[in-house]
Order: C-alpha cells, then sequence, then structure tokens
C-alpha cells in the first residue's frame, strides 16, 4: 500500500480516568416480538440486546461519561488541555458545536475543543491527536469522549448496516502525562482513502442532509461500490490496511497478538468479527469483550473506551497485563493501541 502508516512507541502518556454511559436496554427478542426488526436482520450477528437511549441527546449522554471520568481522574479545570469529542451522526441540534457544550457542561475552561468526525474509528483519531498535542505541554489531561444515539428517521439501528446492530451511549477516557492505572505503550493510525466510495456509493452530492437515503443505507453505498470496483478489491486493500496498524503497534510494543490478555474489538455482529478478526488473527472470544459487547450492540466512535472501560471497572483487567486496542472506520481509517495496566483504579468492581 502507498499510504504510510503512522506508528509511535509512547512514553509518559496514561489513562488516568474512564466512564460510559448507557441507557436503557432493549433486548433482541424484543425488537423481533413488536416487528422492530426481522430475524434474517440478526440471525447471525448473536447479538443478544443493544442499548437505546429514550430520550437522552447523544451530546448529554457525552457530559455524562465525561463527568464519571474527570472525577475519577481527579482532573480539574486547570488540568485539561484538549477535549475532543469523536461521534458519527447527529449530537442533538444542527450547526453547533458539540465540543464546546460538552466543556461547558464540565471543566468550564478555556482549552481547545474540537469535534472528531472519522466514522468508527473516531476515537482512536482522538486518541492519535491527543499524544501528539499532550507531547507539547507542560503535564497536563487530556480528555477524549464519544456519543452517538442512532435512531429514525435517520438511522435504522436494524437495517443501515446490516451485520451489526447499532447502539446508543457515550464513553470518556483522560489521558494524562502525571500518571495514571494503565500506560499507552503504542499507537498506530493508518488510512487508505481508495476505500472512501464504500460508505457513498454512486449518488451525486445532495444539497442537504438525507437527500438520497433515509434511513442511511449503507448496503446499497456497498453494492455500488461492488459494481464498480468488485468486492475483492475491497476487501483485500481492508485487511491490509487493519493488519498494517495492528503489525505496527504490536511491533513498537515489543510484543505479539498473544501475548495480550485482552483484545478489544469493534463491536460488530458475530459473524463480522468471525470473517474479520477471530478467524484471521486467532483470538479466542474469551479474550475479547464479546459476551459483553453483545449485549451492548455499536457505540460508534466508542467501542474501544467502552469496552477498554468495561474490563478496568469490572476488575477483570488486572495489573501486569496488557490490552490491545483495534479500531475500523469508513473512510477507511484504522487504528491499533497497546495498554499497559499499572494498577486497579480504586472504582474497580464498585
Amino acid at each position: 500500500m502507498s499510504a504510510t502508516i503512522i506508528g509511535v512507541r509512547i512514553d509518559d502518556v496514561f489513562i488516568r480516568g474512564n466512564g460510559i454511559r448507557l441507557p436503557a436496554t432493549l433486548t433482541v427478542a424484543d425488537a423481533l416480538a413488536s416487528g422492530e426488526c426481522e430475524p434474517r436482520l440478526v440471525a447471525r450477528t448473536d447479538v443478544v440486546s443493544v442499548a437505546v437511549s429514550p430520550e437522552e441527546s447523544a451530546a448529554e449522554m457525552a457530559v455524562a461519561a465525561a463527568r464519571t471520568a474527570l472525577a475519577r481522574a481527579g482532573s480539574t479545570a486547570e488540568d485539561v488541555a484538549l477535549i475532543l469529542h469523536a461521534d458519527t451522526y447527529h449530537q442533538g441540534q444542527d450547526l453547533w458545536p458539540v465540543g464546546s457544550y460538552i466543556q461547558r457542561e464540565t471543566v468550564r475552561n478555556s482549552c481547545l475543543a474540537l469535534e472528531i468526525r472519522q466514522m468508527s474509528n473516531g476515537g482512536m483519531a482522538a486518541l492519535d491527536l491527543a499524544v501528539a498535542y499532550l507531547d507539547r505541554r507542560e503535564p497536563a489531561d487530556a480528555l477524549l469522549t464519544t456519543a452517538d444515539r442512532f435512531c429514525l428517521p435517520g438511522i435504522d439501528r436494524w437495517r443501515t448496516d446490516p451485520g451489526t446492530p447499532y447502539a446508543d451511549g457515550a464513553s470518556a477516557v483522560v489521558l494524562s502525562r502525571r500518571g495514571g492505572y494503565a500506560r499507552l505503550l503504542s499507537l498506530s493510525v493508518h488510512a487508505d482513502s481508495e476505500l472512501e466510495p464504500l460508505h457513498r456509493g454512486d449518488e451525486p452530492f445532495g444539497l442537504a442532509p438525507f437527500a438520497h437515503r433515509m434511513p442511511v443505507d449503507f448496503e446499497a453505498a456497498k453494492n455500488a461500490f461492488a459494481r464498480q470496483y468488485g468486492l475483492s478489491y475491497g476487501i483485500n486493500r481492508a485487511n491490509a490496511g487493519q493488519a498494517a496498524v495492528i503489525d505496527e503497534a504490536l511491533a513498537d510494543a515489543d510484543m505479539k497478538l498473544g501475548d495480550a490478555e485482552w483484545v478489544v474489538l469493534p463491536h460488530f455482529g458475530r459473524r463480522r468479527l468471525d470473517v474479520n478478526y477471530l478467524r484471521p488473527y486467532d483470538i479466542a472470544p474469551e479474550r475479547t469483550t464479546w459476551e459483553w459487547s453483545r449485549t451492548v450492540g455499536h457505540l460508534g466512535a466508542g467501542d474501544q473506551f467502552a469496552s477498554l472501560g468495561h474490563l478496568v471497572d469490572s476488575g477483570r483487567a488486572l495489573p501486569g497485563q496488557r490490552v490491545v486496542l483495534i479500531g475500523v472506520g469508513a473512510g477507511y481509517s484504522w487504528g491499533c493501541a497497546v495498554v499497559e495496566i499499572l494498577d486497579s483504579p480504586a472504582w474497580a468492581s464498585e
């Protein structure tokens, strides 16, 4: 591949706090009984439930997760030097800087607060940008948040991306140069814009949101891409991009994938996980957060932060263990990071 893979061995960047906001739960059984989805849409996903927000906007959920992460980190307004919010869909208002809202509702300081839209790899992209930013600062913290609320009329959580039920929720982490319960050992990101049409399709550009398809239909866009380029072209490039970031991050951490106690994967349906990760990389499901993620659903840009938070909060991630975070998003981009758990934080297993 012609593009450069950006990987880096990281010194003195820690995870100091984390937070998750998951609203109400909708079981697949209830969704089937009500006619909200059909058996064919969930038959091979093996997902048992998804998080669904009856009222809270994505932005409000992000604030809740951020407040938890900041409180656990003991981070004040003076400590936070950067706020990055990653999302994929509508945050609750139009033509509106959601990062500034999160800043106002939390630290209320004057640091830079930005929104990142790199689809489902947005959290990993935020991680990469925050590491670079903190490298130029005196010991300081960065607040990273993710949030989405996938709902009609724009998104059909069951049909927009068949094979992966979409969920509502938010996650947050506080990165710090001041120490923390986990150390970031390495991080790699890579992009391949030749795959950008996979989620655009062949429709002309529109004048307003949802000018062509409402709800959004990723399957239609992928079919248009396949007609023009062929399925094997997209699959081969996607596999190569994913492998490149994983190899780079592991090499920078001086380890192999088998050395990691935990591998955090996107919250995809089971068939998609099997095809893209579990079988190609020989990852046993027990080393992942699958048993939890199948009760949550795909959180857009937030799968990695949420699953890492789940491992820490539940006490399953123990001192000395290494956790590999793997992300992918339309565009296309990939991210992989290696985290070493240093301590069990006070809130673990509360």
